[in-house]
């Protein structure tokens, strides 16, 4: 079990909860992090598990990431294809990425999280445009999925936002916490769509 940092939880910078803070040491930019307008995205490690379940049993987070306990969090979250969203040294969200590298199917996927108190401050879309810029310029792809739950609203207007254009409708996609079955909106964006 894993315990949470027992520093004060007074709003830190953008009124993110310092309890959300990053432990590990301060770092600039380098060929291992992702450097974005605001955001850097630190590859993922250990010291980013407690910052990752504070944010994913959030219960706005929650309704979106149901289902990650804390060994799911090490065996996904946590890797070559994932990254911390760090504003001023604090983890504010993660982002993830996985790649399909069958030359005739050949694409990237992502999925975002951000802690509700970093909402509305366009830190999501730099941290995908960062992600993306990366997935484009230096992984070679040409296109990239994202597939919100249909009823995130808010997550799709985002996406759409940085270029992403719905597909189609998945149905019955994804199994919620709720334990039923819920559509899922396939989007994707194509290199010449990218408002980056």
């Amino acid at each position: 079990m894993t315990t949470q940092p027992t520093e004060p939880t007074q709003p830190a910078h953008g009124g993110i909860p310092a309890t959300l803070r990053s432990t590990a040491a301060p770092s600039t930019p380098g060929t291992d992090a992702l450097a974005g307008q605001t955001v850097v995205l630190r590859p993922t490690g250990a010291q980013h598990v407690a910052a990752f379940m504070a944010i994913l049993q959030h219960p706005e987070v929650a309704k979106w990431w149901g289902g990650y306990d804390l060994e799911r969090v090490r065996r996904e979250l946590l890797g070559p294809h994932g990254y911390a969203i760090e504003l001023a040294g604090e983890v504010v969200g993660l982002i993830i990425f996985h790649e399909e590298n069958d030359p005739d199917y050949r694409h990237a996927g992502i999925d975002i999280a951000l802690h509700p108190d970093a909402h509305g401050q366009g830190l999501g879309a730099d941290a995908m445009r960062t992600l993306i810029r990366y997935l484009f310029e230096r992984r070679g792809h040409h296109r990239i999925v994202i597939d919100p739950a249909a009823s995130n609203t808010r997550a799709i207007r985002s996406y759409e936002r940085v270029g992403f254009s719905p597909v189609g409708l998945m149905r019955q996609y994804e199994r919620g916490s709720d334990g039923r079955w819920h559509d899922g909106l396939l989007m994707d964006l194509l290199r010449d769509d990218f408002r980056g």
